[in-house]
């Protein structure tokens, strides 16, 4: 839950940057956001669910 949180977090600063940069209007970006949330209803939702989970796992484990 706290790596979903993270993710949803950092993904929203950057949408918000982006818009305020003028790099991405306000139409693209609420389809996007609608896109995101259709996506996370549907049935791929639980394998990208499993995809981000070991990108994370992946990367936590990297020691310097």
């Amino acid at each position: 839950m706290a790596i979903s949180l993270s993710v949803v977090l950092l993904l929203a600063i950057i949408l918000v940057v982006l818009m305020r940069g003028g790099n991405l209007k306000a139409g693209p970006a609420i389809v996007a956001v609608l896109f995101g949330f259709f996506l996370a209803s549907s049935g791929m939702a639980p394998s990208i669910n499993r995809f981000l989970n070991s990108i994370a796992e992946t990367i936590n484990s990297i020691s310097f």
